[in-house]
């Protein structure tokens, strides 16, 4: 069973830079054996934004600490214990992070880019109310239970469990900038990389079982004796990779647009060609009911075609063009559309469960005439009774979307512009959950 460490209580969060100034200079001598020394106990702390560069924090306890937006930079951090902190868009590049034990931390965005992550705990763990960590068991432990719940892990940010069970909250690498960083023999099993970063990096022999890794990219990286047994890999770029000693045993990777029917892609060709000539050439694609799962469509536009009821379930649209197409009733369950535009899209009870939504736009397109000149009028997105639990729409633009009636139960929307939003009967985020 998971132990449960007690860290001081949450009024430690008020730290004050005097304080944090003293605690450093005493921790400095502590590492350095020197009397009055003491290690630093930041559990908790709130220090968003503290310029922590180049700090020699070895050994340093920071569990639950706030550090989003801080500046971590050639910070050495070794043995650190920064179980569940807050690292969210922070800047860690050269740090040192051998053996830290970073068990359901938030590193959303978060750069660490050439830093030293040897031996790290990024598995899952729980930080409960009143600084309570729970840990997860010993390795050969962790081993046995895996092997019954490796199924469950991998799929627990699509299917709805924040929690996993035995497992905790997933450390969250999601956008994180891991490029040529070192993770030989890291644990990152069920973590959260789609977007990741992690080009030139070096994986030998860590364990990903179990992650999300769609959209990641890992080309040119080192993954020799890694393991991605049960890992989402859909819309994971590994160009320049060898695969020959990584272990991927029911990995589920991207279905590419060569392997798909060929009529799907003379559809998609012929889009594109009406698309660029203003409907002079080509034909709108008509793809009501395609069977587009885990499709690879990056990049890919698909404006104004009409998709009801399509199944793209887990398909990779990352940077997608979308505008004015019609998606309503369509499955999205787990699909990554970080980036993508959707403005005045029509989405109206589309499932979206557990789908990467993190910087799409759909607020109102702008109507344009046959020649493509503006006509002063827009077009707003729909979204009316669509299911987005769990969905992560973080910095999204929803301006003037009709929401009426959607569920966005346990749906992550920091940042997210709802300005001129339509909400009426809508299940918002902290709601008590309506019934279907």
């Amino acid at each position: 069973m998971p132990t449960a460490i007690t860290t001081p209580p949450s009024s430690a969060s008020f730290f004050r830079l005097d304080q944090l100034a003293e605690v450093l200079d005493r921790h400095a001598r502590w590492v350095k054996g020197q009397p009055g020394g003491a290690r630093a106990n930041l559990a908790m702390a709130d220090l968003e934004g503290v310029d922590l560069s180049q700090r020699d924090l070895r050994g340093a306890r920071l569990v639950g600490a706030k550090l989003a937006r801080g500046r971590l930079n050639g910070a050495n951090l070794a043995g650190a214990d920064l179980f569940g902190v807050d690292l969210r868009d922070a800047d860690i590049s050269r740090a040192n992070l051998m053996q830290t034990d970073l068990r359901g931390a938030r590193l959303r965005a978060a750069d660490f880019s050439n830093a030293n992550l040897k031996g790290a705990d990024l598995r899952s763990g729980t930080l409960e109310p009143g600084g309570a960590a729970r840990r997860g068991s010993t390795p050969d432990e962790q081993d046995a239970e895996a092997a019954r719940l490796v199924h469950k892990v991998a799929l627990a940010h699509i299917h709805g469990e924040a929690v996993i069970p035995n497992q905790g909250v997933p450390t969250d690498l999601t956008g994180a900038v891991l490029c040529g960083a070192n993770l030989t023999e890291a644990d990152l099993a069920g973590s959260l990389l789609q977007n990741a970063d992690l080009s030139g990096a070096n994986l030998t022999r860590a364990n990903l079982t179990g992650a999300r890794l769609n959209g990641a990219n890992l080309s040119g990286a080192s993954l020799d004796g890694a393991r991605f047994d049960n890992a989402d890999l859909v819309g994971t770029r590994m160009a320049d990779c060898d695969l020959s000693q990584a272990r991927m045993s029911a990995a589920q990777t991207t279905r590419p647009m060569d392997s798909m029917r060929s009529e799907i892609q003379r559809v998609i060709f012929d889009h594109e060609r009406w698309i660029d000539s203003f409907g002079q050439r080509g034909e709108r694609a008509d793809l009501d009911g395609a069977d587009l799962c885990r499709a690879d469509l990056r990049d890919v536009n698909l404006s104004a075609a009409s998709m009801r009821g399509a199944n793209l379930s887990a398909a990779a649209l990352t940077g997608a063009r979308l505008m004015m197409a019609d998606l309503s009733g369509a499955n999205l369950e787990g699909a990554n559309l970080m980036g993508a535009d959707l403005s005045g899209a029509n989405l109206s009870y589309a499932i979206l469960t557990g789908a990467d939504l993190t910087r799409v736009r759909l607020g109102p397109a702008a109507i344009k005439d046959p020649s493509g000149r503006p006509t002063g009028r827009s077009w707003a997105a729909n979204l009316m009774g669509a299911d987005l639990r769990r969905a992560l729409l973080v910095n999204s633009c929803l301006v003037q979307a009709n929401l009426s009636e959607a569920n966005l139960e346990s749906a992550e929307m920091d940042g997210a512009d709802l300005d001129g939003a339509k909400l009426q009967r809508a299940t918002l985020p902290g709601a008590p959950p309506r019934r279907r």
